[in-house]
């Protein structure tokens, strides 16, 4: 009985173990950057369970992948080149295998200087070119490559300052929770509103087609909040964050709230933002004043409310995110040339620093 007694307790240490490893397993992530300086292309990186963070290294060469994205089978990562090339940028796509990325395909974005790029469950792509005004519509086919462009839709319009002279598509979005694109255009003030007919593979506006924000605003990106009827838009221009809800069939902006410290006067432009998966809080990157805000989110309403402003060692922070796991946040510094993880309380959404890695002018981090 001895024996089956220590069997058992071999048996439960093992099972003990596995699920601690599981839960303690190193993350790995990629980092796209701009070029122009020391950069060649798309790195990795990873995180462990404390928050430290280490280089894996170089992972493919590139020109300007400002903005990443992954299939949701892990298998097909793709890339913006944020160029502009007789009137257009590009997209890639790489195949991913352990520490390296095998290029498979390039095609045409639809417009110049493309930031953005985004696909769904059923491996539709989006992409926003902020030069051109326009969004790009393709696919990706079942052997990890890019379909060539289906579909642009054009914006129209322009908005009250210097920066809003033309359209400047920053970001577009699958909403969570029906058959509908969101469009961000900074150029223009606006959200713009559409669906893709999948047999004619084209852009179609729906009714409301637009949502107009406050004269100089610029929204640039936005979050959904897990209820799914919740969105949250980035302002770049003016430094704010604009709570959207749907009311009667048709989008409104109920309520804005500033990124910034009252009194705060000195040269800032917000540019990313997320929500905890729980969300109770929604985070903001400000560059200029170097900081993520912190709001915690009104559970009723949506309002948001000043948490803290969290220093990002670094300047100029672009794209950010959360681990899978909520514990940690991490922050690209693109012109400090580095990487700053945050330990995250779940209970106050304040962050902690914990640790910093040198990165060549990072721009996104991908999961």
């Amino acid at each position: 009985m001895k024996y089956i007694a220590f069997f058992i307790l071999i048996v439960l240490i093992i099972a003990c173990k596995s699920v601690e490893n599981k839960n303690n397993e190193t993350k790995h992530f990629y980092v796209g950057t701009y070029t122009n300086g020391e950069s060649e292309g798309i790195y990795k990186y990873q995180i462990d369970e404390n928050g430290k963070l280490s280089k894996i290294g170089l992972v493919a060469k590139a020109n300007n992948p400002s903005f990443l994205a992954k299939t949701k089978d892990n298998k097909t990562l793709l890339s913006v080149e944020e160029t502009d090339e007789n009137g257009t940028g590009f997209v890639k796509s790489f195949k991913i295998q352990k520490d390296s990325l095998v290029f498979v395909s390039k095609s045409k974005s639809g417009g110049a200087h493309p930031c953005f790029i985004t696909v769904n469950d059923k491996n539709q792509v989006l992409v926003a070119n902020y030069s051109g005004g326009n969004v790009g519509y393709l696919k990706v086919d079942d052997q990890n490559g890019l379909t060539n462009l289906l579909s642009v839709q054009q914006h129209k319009g322009k908005g009250t300052t210097d920066r809003q002279k033309a359209p400047h598509a920053h970001s577009t979005w699958f909403h969570p929770n029906k058959n509908e694109i969101i469009s961000v255009d900074l150029g223009t003030n606006e959200l713009w509103f559409s669906t893709i007919e999948d047999a004619k593979n084209e852009f179609t506006f729906t009714n409301q087609k637009k949502l107009k924000f406050t004269d100089g605003a610029g929204p640039r990106h936005l979050t959904f909040h897990p209820n799914k009827k919740w969105i949250y838009v980035l302002n770049e221009l003016n430094n704010s964050v604009a709570l959207v809800k749907e009311k009667e069939g048709k989008y409104v902006v109920e309520t804005s709230i500033s990124m910034l410290p009252k009194g705060y006067s000195k040269y800032s432009k917000g540019a990313d933002i997320h929500i905890s998966n729980d969300g109770k809080f929604l985070y903001a990157s400000n560059r200029g004043h170097n900081s993520i805000i912190v709001y915690k989110v009104n559970s009723k309403n949506g309002i948001l409310k000043l948490v803290d402003f969290e220093a990002v060692n670094g300047a100029n922070p672009r794209n950010f995110t959360l681990t899978p796991n909520n514990k940690y946040l991490l922050v690209a510094n693109q012109d400090t040339n580095n990487i700053i993880s945050f330990k995250r309380n779940s209970e106050t959404g304040k962050l902690t620093f914990v640790d910093e890695v040198n990165a060549p002018n990072p721009v996104c981090i991908l999961f």
